[in-house]
C-alpha cells in the first residue's frame, strides 16, 4: 500500500484547478477507467472530451464566469461532467435535491439566480415550475429520458458547438454552491473554490489512503457535501475510479458492490442502520470493499466481523468545512470519537486548527464541553448573497460549528450535542443527541429524537418521540426504565410519543426544527409522571 504522500507525488504538479488537477491525473494510461455508471465505462480520456465538450456547450448557451447552473436529479456520470465542464469556464455547480418539491427548489434556484437547469426526466416539471419567474429565464437540458421539450446533455455534447473556451479560470474562482438543509430557517449556500475542492480530495486520500487503483463507489447524493469533496475529489486526487450509483438501494447494495469490484465506499449512519439490520440473504461475501467511512460505534462490530471490511473510518466535517477531524487510518483509534485534527499528506502543509470555547469564546480544559471553533485551507468562501450570516459564522477568524464537544487528553474530540439541540432542565443542560443515541439503543427501537417541551414551572421537559422496528412493541414505561438504567434521574423523558416516523432533512439527519413546531406531539404523548401518579 502507497502512503498518501506517495499517492500524490505519482503525478504533476498543477494549478489547483480541476482542469488542471484533471489533466495531471491523467497523464500515463489515459485509457483507464474513471467512471461507470450503469453500462457506461469512462476512459480518462473520453471523459476529458466529454467535459470539453459540455463546456463548449454551456458557452454556446450563453454561461460565462461566475454564472450558476442548476443540477437536479439523481446520482449520475453527467453530475461530474458538468462540475468539471462549468470549473473549466470559471462557472460554478448549484446541485439541488431531486426530491424537492416546487417550493424548495423554487427557493434554491431563485436564490441562486441560475442561468440554466440540468434535470432528469423525473425532476423537470418540477424545475420548470420553480424557475418561473426568473428573468432572464433559465434554459433546461435533460440527463436522461428523451423528451419533446427538452434536448438531451449527451445528444448535445456528440458534435459540440466550435466555440472558444475562456483562459483565465483561477483556482480560486467558486465552483460549487452547496445549499445546507436549512433546518433552522432558510437554506444558505456555501461557497466553495476550485482550490478548496481540490485541497478537500487530496486530505481525504490522507483519510482514508486512497490508492491509485482504488473504486470508490458513490452512493450519498451528490448534491451532499459528502459525494462531492470525499468521493469524487479523493477519487480525482488518487487517480482512482469511480462507481456511481442513482441513489441507495440497500436490497442490491453487495451485489452492486460484487458487480462493480468496489474496493470504498462512504455511508452516513441512516445506511450503516439500514444495512445493518437487512436480511444476511443479501450479503455477498465475495465483495472486495475494504475501507468505509462513516461507520459509527453502533455497527462497527457488524461491518468488521459480519461483513469483513478492515478498515472503518469517522471524522466530522460541515458543508462549511469538509474533512476538519478523523481517526487516523494508522494509529490509535477511539470508537465514538471524531478523531483528532485531520492533516494533508504533506506534512509540511499547514492543516486545520480546533478549538473548544466557552460561549466568551474563551478556551476550555480538557475534558470540558464547549463549542468547537475551526480554521481551515478547506472552508467555504462565504455563504452566497448573503454577508450578514457569512459574518455570523466567523468569530476573529474562526468558524463556529454550532456543535458541542469535548477534547480528551490525545487530542480527540468527542461530539455532544448541537448547541440549538440542548435542553435545559432542572438546571441542568441535558444534550438530545444524548438521549437519541440512549433511546435508539432499545432493542425494540428503530429510531428515536429528543425534544424539550414547555415545563409547568419555566425551563424544559424531555419528550421523546419513538419508531419502533417492525412487529416490536414496547410501552411508554419501558422507555423510561431503560433510560433510568443508564442515564441520570433529571435526563429520564417524562413523555414518550409512539410515532410512524421522524421527520428528515434532506441528509437524512432528523428535522428536530419541525418536531419542536409539531404541537400534536405532547398531545399524544404518555406523560409517565401523571402515569405514576395515577
Amino acid at each position: 500500500m502507497k502512503t498518501p504522500l506517495e499517492i500524490l507525488r505519482l503525478y504533476p504538479p498543477h494549478d489547483y484547478t480541476l482542469h488542471g488537477a484533471f489533466e495531471s491525473r491523467a497523464q500515463g494510461d489515459p485509457r483507464r477507467p474513471l467512471i461507470r455508471f450503469g453500462d457506461k465505462i469512462w476512459s480518462w480520456c473520453e471523459f476529458a472530451a466529454g467535459a470539453e465538450g459540455t463546456a463548449r456547450l454551456l458557452v454556446a448557451r450563453g454561461v460565462r464566469k461566475g454564472d450558476r447552473v442548476g443540477v437536479m436529479a439523481r446520482n449520475s456520470d453527467g453530475h461530474v461532467l458538468l462540475l468539471f465542464a462549468l470549473a473549466r469556464i470559471g462557472a460554478i455547480m448549484v446541485p439541488v435535491n431531486p426530491e424537492f418539491g416546487v417550493q424548495e427548489a423554487r427557493y434554491v434556484l431563485h436564490h441562486a439566480e441560475v442561468s440554466g437547469v440540468v434535470a432528469s426526466g423525473d425532476t423537470l416539471d418540477v424545475a420548470r415550475e420553480a424557475c418561473q419567474g426568473l428573468a432572464p429565464p433559465p434554459w433546461f437540458i435533460l440527463l436522461d429520458t428523451a423528451r419533446s421539450d427538452a434536448p438531451l446533455l449527451h445528444d448535445l455534447i456528440r458534435r459540440p458547438p466550435d466555440v472558444e473556451l475562456p483562459g483565465d479560470v483561477s483556482a480560486d474562482d467558486t465552483c460549487l454552491i452547496v445549499y445546507t438543509s436549512g433546518t433552522t430557517g432558510f437554506p444558505k449556500g456555501a461557497m466553495h473554490s476550485q482550490r478548496s475542492f481540490v485541497t478537500g480530495g487530496e486530505a481525504f486520500v490522507r483519510r482514508i489512503f486512497l490508492q491509485d487503483d482504488d473504486r470508490v463507489m458513490i452512493v450519498l447524493p451528490l448534491f451532499h457535501i459528502n459525494a462531492l469533496f470525499y468521493s469524487v475529489a479523493g477519487a480525482l486526487a488518487a487517480g482512482a475510479s469511480m462507481v456511481i450509483v442513482p441513489r441507495f438501494s440497500a436490497s442490491t447494495f453487495w451485489q452492486t458492490a460484487v458487480e462493480t469490484g468496489a474496493t470504498e465506499v462512504n455511508i452516513i449512519e441512516a445506511i450503516g442502520t439500514i444495512l445493518k439490520n437487512r436480511p444476511r440473504s443479501e450479503f455477498r461475501p465475495e465483495h472486495r470493499i475494504r475501507k468505509v467511512y462513516g461507520v459509527r460505534e453502533s455497527m462497527a462490530d457488524t461491518f468488521r466481523n459480519e461483513f469483513h471490511i478492515p478498515h472503518l473510518i469517522g471524522g466530522y466535517g460541515m458543508t462549511e468545512i469538509p474533512g476538519v477531524t478523523c481517526n487516523p487510518f494508522e494509529g490509535l483509534q477511539k470508537p465514538g470519537s471524531m478523531g483528532p485534527v485531520g492533516r494533508h499528506p504533506d506534512p509540511n502543509r499547514p492543516w486545520a486548527e480546533c478549538r473548544v470555547v466557552d460561549d466568551e469564546g474563551q478556551d476550555v480544559g480538557i475534558n470540558e464541553v464547549g463549542e468547537l471553533v475551526v480554521k481551515t485551507p478547506i472552508i467555504m468562501q462565504g455563504y452566497f448573497r448573503d454577508p450578514e450570516q457569512t459574518k455570523a459564522a466567523f468569530r476573529d477568524g474562526w468558524f463556529l460549528t454550532g456543535d458541542l464537544v469535548r477534547r480528551d487528553a490525545d487530542g480527540y474530540f468527542f461530539f455532544v450535542s448541537r448547541k440549538k439541540d440542548i435542553i435545559r432542565r432542572r438546571g441542568e443542560n441535558i444534550a438530545g443527541a444524548e438521549l437519541d443515541r440512549v433511546v435508539g439503543a432499545h432493542p425494540a427501537v428503530h429510531e428515536a429524537a429528543a425534544i424539550p417541551v414547555p415545563a409547568e414551572l419555566g425551563e424544559d421537559e424531555i419528550l421523546v418521540a419513538v419508531v419502533l422496528k417492525p412487529g416490536y412493541h414496547a410501552k411508554a414505561e419501558e422507555i423510561a426504565g431503560w433510560c433510568r438504567g443508564r442515564l441520570a434521574p433529571q435526563k429520564v423523558p417524562r413523555y414518550v410519543v409512539f410515532v410512524d416516523e421522524l421527520p428528515h432533512t434532506p441528509t437524512h439527519k432528523v428535522a428536530k426544527a419541525i418536531m419542536r413546531s409539531d404541537g400534536t406531539l405532547i398531545e399524544r404523548a404518555i406523560d409517565l409522571e401523571k402515569a405514576v401518579s395515577g
